[in-house]
């Protein structure tokens, strides 16, 4: 198999690619007055979404699904969002969008009462001690769910 030529200077993807693309202009695809809503009873979760020097990201888009559920949340100025979503699941698929990242960051939300099912969960065993960056804590009523992008308490986030 020969090498791959090098493109000539100049030469190649004009502009910059979708990825490159990420941005504080997410409005248009946020349908929700007061955040999105489960049918039929719910349970809120809220968190924050933290940088490498735990300031609050203002302008990420957190988006969360399983199975037929699905709810996006973009952040206001003190990194917050929330979402109401329909109880008894295990996890929820979480994907993290923010400036500067060139990619969105893939990672779950853990139901704290689904202790059972996190006992058995082959991904809870991957990431050992760092579980409980992925578990929800129960705040009274609604479950806190707080995303560090890096430093200490970092996120678990997977590669796909």
């Amino acid at each position: 198999m020969s090498p791959t030529p090098a493109l000539p200077a100049g030469e190649g993807v004009k502009g910059p690619t979708p990825s490159q693309t990420v941005g504080p202009f997410f409005g248009f695809a946020m349908p929700f007055e007061d955040g999105p809503q489960a049918a039929g009873e719910g349970v809120r979760v809220e968190g924050q979404v933290l940088d490498g020097a735990g300031e609050p990201v203002p302008d990420a888009l957190i988006e969360v699904a399983h199975d037929s559920q699905f709810a996006r949340c973009g952040t206001d100025a003190e990194g917050a969002f929330h979402f109401v979503v329909a109880k008894g699941l295990p996890f929820l698929e979480v994907t993290v969008f923010a400036r500067g990242l060139l990619r969105q960051l893939p990672t779950r939300m853990y139901f704290p009462d689904q202790l059972a099912a996190h006992a058995q969960d082959p991904v809870l065993r991957l990431v050992g001690d760092r579980r409980d960056t992925l578990i929800a804590r129960d705040e009274g009523g609604a479950l806190r769910f707080d995303i560090r992008l890096q430093g200490a308490g970092e996120t678990v986030f997977f590669e796909i």
